[in-house]
């Protein structure tokens, strides 16, 4: 296997296993493999808040008779990755499964196609359906990802009562003798199959739905807005409430389309995590189906803004990154560390950017699947459970630089507040020999078996 993804390595003793886990890092979040005497066998792969913690459980023998697995006699190499966060834990994870189990590490980290809805543009008639597999040769019609497949469909539904797009599913071939459907019976539907309407008229209608689709519904709601606005200013009230009650509907629309529902030729995101570097905040970039990253963004100099201060200002009421000393060692006294400038932070963050995009498409489809399914993992989580910052770009093409760099401070203190009550919840004990008690759980074998 490549040790790109996995830089980190160290040889296992089985005769003396204590040895070569001490060597390893202490309350260090990583992704590891396990190797035995044969390299090319599938190596036994994991994730995990605590490296060392969680080596010991797996490799500590057991004392006595148990019918705990034993992999201390089998193991013969460890390769890890210390990770910053769980974002970044999945992906690597992906990464190192795909090596060595291809398609199915799909199945193996449980990720699952997301819903798009898709519009067929390519029909003559074009109409709205439902897929977890979108085309890739033409990714402007599928918006998405949805948080699921009956989320997609509920916003399908709802938009298609605000249109007279077709609901039927066949390739129409239009004729009078047409039997129709109920929907063109309600008259919700042009009925295009019964020759009701000229191919110009549906083809104006499949572009207004087309247009709300790529704008998450703007296009139609500012409409409606200017509008109401017109016909407030005339006096003509019974208008103005018209659209009024049309922007309403439009408005319940739009809360079932959320900000992710995107044209997949157009879904670009950056994240932003803890990094394993206590002075960096990772930074990926989706774009192009692929998730790139991370790239280190240097948080010395910075000045974290306090969220307490009820501010707003990047630079009000400022903590430090790193604790600064009243005194140097000698005994004298210490100046404040230089500030970084805003334009220092902002060549940073588009150094980090830059990097990202740079990085080579990745033309798999495998790997892009997989991608979509972390993202929209992590970004349809509970907002409680969501840990770190997403930031879509503007619409024409640039980032809000100083919201993300508002975001970078948030990340890093959060990341200062999580390193300072870690270390307060520590006991006093030595950390180079932790007391671990044996795993009661019997972990799953290695694929060598």
């Amino acid at each position: 296997m490549s040790t790109a993804w996995l830089p980190d390595s160290l040889a296992f003793d089985p005769a003396n296993p204590a040895e070569s886990l001490r060597q390893l890092p202490a309350r260090r979040a990583a992704v590891f493999a396990l190797y035995g005497e044969d390299e090319r066998a599938e190596p036994y792969v994991g994730a995990t808040p605590d490296l060392r913690r969680r080596l010991e459980r797996l490799l500590k023998p057991a004392a006595g008779q148990t019918k705990r697995l034993q992999l201390v006699s089998r193991i013969r190499r460890i390769a890890w990755r210390l990770t910053g966060s769980e974002f970044e834990s999945l992906l690597v994870q992906f990464a190192v499964l795909h090596q060595v189990y291809g398609a199915r590490a799909l199945e193996r980290m449980h990720l699952r196609n997301p819903a798009f809805v898709r519009f067929h543009g390519g029909n003559p008639f074009p109409r709205l359906t439902i897929t977890t597999r979108p085309s890739q040769r033409e990714p402007q019609w599928a918006y998405g990802p949805y948080p699921s497949r009956a989320a997609a469909e509920r916003a399908t539904d709802e938009l298609l009562k605000l249109f007279l797009l077709r609901r039927c599913e066949e390739n129409l071939a239009p004729d009078p003798a047409h039997p129709g459907c109920v929907y063109g019976e309600m008259k919700k539907c042009l009925a295009p199959c019964q020759q009701a309407c000229t191919n110009t008229r549906y083809a104006e209608e499949a572009s207004r739905v087309e247009a709300f689709l790529a704008t998450r519904g703007e296009s139609q709601a500012a409409t409606l807005r200017y509008a109401r606005e017109k016909a407030s200013e005339n006096l003509e009230f019974e208008q103005a409430a018209e659209a009024h009650t049309a922007l309403q509907k439009v408005e319940a629309v739009q809360a079932l389309m959320p900000e992710l529902a995107r044209p997949t030729s157009q879904l670009t995101l950056c994240f932003l995590q803890a990094s394993a570097n206590p002075d960096e905040v990772a930074v990926f970039l989706y774009q192009a189906a692929q998730l790139r990253g991370p790239a280190g963004f240097s948080t010395l100099g910075m000045r974290i803004q306090n969220e307490q201060s009820g501010s707003s200002s990047l630079f009000a009421q400022p903590i430090a990154v790193q604790a600064i000393p009243e005194a140097t060692p000698d005994g004298t006294p210490r100046t404040e560390a230089p500030r970084a400038s805003r334009d220092i932070l902002e060549a940073r963050l588009d150094a980090a950017l830059q990097q990202l995009a740079a990085q080579p498409a990745e033309p798999d489809p495998l790997t892009r699947q997989a991608h979509l399914a972390l993202v929209t993992r992590w970004y349809y989580r509970p907002q409680v459970r969501r840990v770190g910052e997403v930031f879509f770009p503007y619409a024409d093409g640039h980032w809000p630089v100083k919201a993300i760099l508002r975001g970078i401070g948030r990340v890093a203190a959060a990341g200062i507040t999580a390193r300072g009550a870690h270390l307060a919840a520590l006991p006093a004990t030595d950390p180079e020999s932790p007391a671990t008690p044996a795993d009661p759980v019997a972990p799953p074998p290695p694929a060598s078996e």
